[in-house]
């Protein structure tokens, strides 16, 4: 197999990409996500993934979780709406009617993975939202997990989609990630190209690949990202970039800077170990004032 062009997803690309906003504009208009997330050993990464989407620009966030779960995370970040998934069993989430509440909700984003308990309900569920027509989904954590296992799932999704693998789901998902930029590269746009979906391989120099053949590499390496809940973060940022409006190429590439930015700040403020993911949050609206007012400069010299 040939080398793949790999382009920089630098300042000025990631700039271009920053959706407007309308001075006008509302809740409603900015994105309504939702955000299938969440179990009782894992509670924290819906909470930090709902709360991301609002960070990154997103109007509306509404956090779908297991109903016996639901009562106890309600009201924890006091902007997210909370709504409670039919069970069959405590913690036990019945798929196929949960995936109807979801579907019939307004939303111009989904985010399905962070935090899911790797049971019966969570592959139904999944395999139920993919295989139905809708706005964009961000599969991520749990969903992955949940896919890997089912044979042929590609075939049957009907959405376009953003799959945020690191290495190890990357394999789980039957693909070979490799070690160097290189060879990392190529597994994320061979991926994209079998599954016929947008790509984030996470990693040092994460890697956005397309099926078209389009590939970005971030230029950021952080060991302070490798610490739990950074990829929830991620996930949430994407989705509400996508309920903004953006592609799903487009919103993974733009979601990934935000979120590296967002982290070269804490470090810079705590140094490159003991970063909490939380720490991320109010850096990103930061990071994407940087970013707009880059734009803003850019336009200025033409």
């Amino acid at each position: 197999m040939s080398t793949p062009t790999v382009a920089l997803l630098d300042e000025a690309r990631a700039a271009s990409l920053l959706p407007a906003r309308d001075p006008r504009g509302h809740k409603g208009t900015f994105g309504r996500i939702s955000v299938v997330a969440g179990s009782l050993d894992y509670a924290g990464a819906a909470l930090m993934s709902g709360a991301a989407a609002l960070r990154a620009g997103g109007g509306l966030v509404t956090l779908w979780l297991p109903a016996s779960l639901q009562p106890h995370l309600a009201g924890r970040v006091p902007e997210l709406v909370t709504r409670g998934l039919p069970e069959t069993a405590p913690g036990e989430v019945d798929g196929i009617e949960a995936a109807a509440r979801i579907a019939g909700t307004p939303h111009e984003a989904l985010l399905i993975g962070p935090g899911l308990a790797p049971e019966r309900g969570t592959s139904q569920l999944v395999q139920q939202l993919l295989a139905e027509a809708g706005p964009p989904v961000v599969v991520d954590a749990g969903a992955l997990d949940a896919l890997a296992v089912v044979p042929g799932w590609a075939t049957r999704v009907r959405r376009s989609c953003v799959l945020t693998p690191h290495p190890g789901e990357l394999r789980r998902l039957g693909r070979q990630p490799g070690g160097s930029d290189e060879e990392r590269a190529s597994a994320a746009v061979a991926a994209a190209q079998a599954w016929r979906q947008v790509v984030v391989l996470k990693g040092a120099h994460t890697i956005v690949a397309e099926p078209g053949g389009r590939i970005l590499l971030a230029p950021f390496s952080l060991p302070a990202l490798g610490t739990a809940g950074s990829g929830d973060v991620l996930a949430g940022i994407i989705a509400s970039l996508l309920a903004q409006g953006l592609a799903p190429f487009e919103g993974a590439a733009l979601g990934v800077y935000l979120h590296a930015r967002a982290a070269e700040q804490v470090t810079s403020d705590l140094g490159d170990a003991g970063l909490l993911a939380t720490d991320l949050l109010l850096e990103i609206p930061r990071a994407r004032r940087a970013l707009r007012d880059r734009r803003d400069q850019d336009v200025t010299s033409r």
